[in-house]
């Protein structure tokens, strides 16, 4: 199945995928589906009859998972769940073939990033949700020497021992929230290790939320590294994009058939476009899916990358039930991030609105060792931002020393709306 799936997958690295390709691949997981309470109905594949088949939600599965599996927890090989942050978890078994084609996929899609010679530091969770387990079996497949170092493995870990660790593994390569990232910066400059901690570091990695082209450029400049949107994916789905050396993240179109839901409906992936993306992973075999709406806004562009590989490029702003309204515009992380990192050094934030909309407050936490006479002309920077590129004009913006830890926790949360934005009435 290795074998299987580094042949597949080499064979089309660089190369833009043929349709009599996703024709087959497309073909054999509907025959899979079709093995599930779900679909069992589905009638023999061709690409009208997908076309026909209604899109899934999110909500569909939630509500009954096990209706769309082939195997029960007792056939897994592994077994995880949703973090339930967006409504109820999501039981998802899989079988060694899930495991191993997500693995190599992003292993080879890593390569252009990963070197021979990367030390790795995994601060990611470990328990119910798969994340930490790809990164470790990437870094087994890569065979690059590794670390599991979440900071908040209760009665294991914490961060004076991710610091006195981080002394002899010196790693080159962070895989972490960008929640996490901030806590651990934060840190390193309260106690004056910044410099000796990060001079080894060459990526940072960041997954497990949505990362900002603003946030890693700070994190970027802070550390003196490249830091990477490094893969888009979910529990569910596996993983269906990753990052390039040039910054960019490009969809896995080998192992995923992407469409897109717009205005005018839901049309083939488009050369250049905006909508929800729509995904039918190609090497699913536990829970098969056909045609699952993401929730995700994207903006999709294969123009072409610096980085030569025609897959298209992805740009994720955010799920659509995550955004906001203050004064009439509406708001979502991408716009927030890019006016907080792109016009302060901040190192968190916190948006307070009314119920109503009608009052809207951005709160920025004062770097370690900032100056605050410069925050004055940060403020007005911030304002000019978003009254340029969102519309808004915020009643009030104002640096405080310190935000709850809840503003970065991001990585297990992964809702905006439970860790950025705080509801409040006036008086």
């Amino acid at each position: 199945m290795m074998r299987c799936a580094q042949e597949e997958l080499r064979s089309l690295r660089g190369n833009p995928v043929p349709e009599d390709f996703h024709g087959g691949k497309l073909a054999a997981v509907w025959d899979r589906a079709r093995k599930s309470p779900a679909f069992q109905g589905l009638p023999d594949f061709s690409w009208e009859e997908f076309g026909r088949l209604p899109v899934m939600t999110k909500d569909q599965l939630k509500a009954d998972p096990w209706n769309f599996a082939v195997t029960g927890v007792s056939g897994a090989a592994k077994y995880y769940e949703t973090t339930g942050t967006t409504g109820r978890v999501t039981p998802t078994p899989r079988l060694a073939e899930d495991v191993i084609w997500n693995t190599v996929s992003v292993a080879e899609a890593w390569r252009t990033i990963l070197h021979d010679d990367d030390r790795v530091a995994v601060l990611l969770p470990s328990d119910v949700v798969p994340v930490a387990d790809l990164i470790v079996s990437v870094c087994e497949y890569l065979g690059l020497p590794h670390s599991r170092l979440y900071p908040f493995a209760t009665g294991i870990s914490d961060w004076d021992r991710l610091l006195a660790f981080w002394e002899n593994l010196r790693p080159t390569t962070l895989f972490v929230s960008p929640g996490v990232m901030l806590q651990l910066t934060r840190l390193l400059k309260q106690r004056d290790l910044m410099e000796r901690h990060s001079g080894a570091v060459r990526n940072i990695m960041l997954l497990g939320e949505v990362s900002t082209p603003a946030l890693r450029a700070r994190l970027g400049q802070w550390w003196g590294a490249d830091a990477h949107d490094a893969s888009y994916g979910s529990t569910e789905t596996g993983t269906l994009a990753a990052a390039c050396p040039r910054g960019s993240l490009h969809l896995l179109t080998g192992t995923n058939y992407f469409e897109l839901a717009t205005d005018e409906g839901l049309v083939p992936l488009p050369a250049k476009g905006s909508g929800r993306l729509v995904v039918t992973p190609l090497n699913l075999y536990a829970r098969p899916m056909l045609r699952l709406d993401t929730g995700d806004d994207v903006n999709i562009d294969a123009a072409g990358c610096e980085c030569q590989d025609p897959a298209p490029v992805i740009v994720v702003c955010g799920r659509s039930s995550e955004t906001i309204r203050i004064h009439g515009a509406q708001l979502n992380i991408l716009g927030v991030e890019n006016a907080v990192y792109g016009a302060t050094e901040a190192t968190g934030y916190l948006v307070e609105l009314e119920a109503t909309g009608d009052f809207g407050r951005l709160l920025l936490e004062r770097g370690i060792g900032a100056d605050r006479s410069a925050e004055p002309a940060a403020i007005e920077a911030v304002q000019r931002y978003s009254e340029k590129e969102l519309g808004l004009h915020w009643d009030a913006v104002a640096f405080v020393n310190s935000l709850p830890s809840t503003t970065k926790s991001g990585g297990s949360q992964k809702s905006w709306k439970r860790s950025n934005i705080r509801v409040v009435e006036q008086a």
